[in-house]
């Protein structure tokens, strides 16, 4: 069983979505089995069958959640001095030397990585290139996308 990191936002996130799943989801999806249990034959029942299915679904999640948060291993950022050195937990200001597009990523764990809110993990290949780092570094990095070159503008333990 390894560690795997995690920020302190990513735990509370899923520590909140364990909450939900337990005292508000499993309690609807109780009663829509009981609901549809109450319309006789279960083997023709398709209300029954999919809300056993989403109840499935629903504890298999939990079980996830309580395995991750169970080999969480907590980094918060803030306690470190930033020294400008990329590391796991820290937000990267970079500019793209190709396109001069200026991009900031979040440097997270595979529970907390959506790229579309500009959070990466950091076994992907642009959080591999990245971290070790150091402020005003050239960066070229390797993606399935081609090569790309980055200048790190600034990292902020945020």
């Amino acid at each position: 069983m390894s560690k795997e990191p995690i920020t302190l936002n990513g735990l509370k996130k899923l520590k909140d979505e364990l909450v939900y799943l337990k005292e508000e989801k499993r309690p609807q999806i109780v009663s829509a089995i009981s609901e549809a249990r109450s319309h006789g034959d279960l083997k023709e029942n398709a209300e029954y069958h999919a809300a056993k299915e989403e109840q499935s679904h629903n504890e298999g999640r939990i079980t996830e959640i309580n395995d991750i948060i169970a080999r969480a291993n907590v980094i918060d950022v803030t306690k470190f001095n930033n020294d400008g050195k990329v590391i796991f937990g820290s937000t990267v200001f970079l500019e793209n030397l190709d396109t001069n597009e200026k991009i900031n990523y979040k440097i997270v764990g595979k529970d907390e990585a959506d790229l579309k809110n500009k959070l990466i993990y950091f076994q992907s290949p642009i959080g591999k290139g990245l971290i070790g780092k150091n402020k005003n570094d050239l960066v070229e990095i390797k993606t399935p996308a081609g090569v790309k070159n980055f200048e790190i503008k600034d990292v902020k333990y945020i």
